[in-house]
């Protein structure tokens, strides 16, 4: 079994991760290559994943005060139309 430090498509990220530039349609010299090369792109899915939910966690105070002044905006226009429908209609 060939090992992945051997093959020419084998090299690391400057954080020391493993990068593997094999294409799975072309240049995969063996099956346990195409396992480690899935392996390393769940790796990649999951970190975008992590650094997608990251970005959500900061962006949830904006969304929520934008909610609130939204409420606000439209509580105060329905305020604003009331006396157009009279006090039968209003909700």
């Amino acid at each position: 079994m060939l090992r992945c430090p051997e093959c020419e498509f084998y090299s690391r990220n400057p954080d020391g991760s493993p990068h593997l530039s094999c294409d799975p349609m072309s240049t995969i010299k063996e099956p346990e290559c195409l396992a480690k090369w899935q392996l390393i792109q769940l790796n990649v899915i999951a970190q975008s994943h992590k650094a997608t939910l990251e970005m959500y966690r900061r962006l949830a105070p904006l969304q929520e005060k934008m909610f609130r002044h939204m409420e606000r905006e439209i509580d105060e226009a329905d305020d604003t139309d009331a006396w157009k429908y009279g006090d039968d209609e209003k909700g």
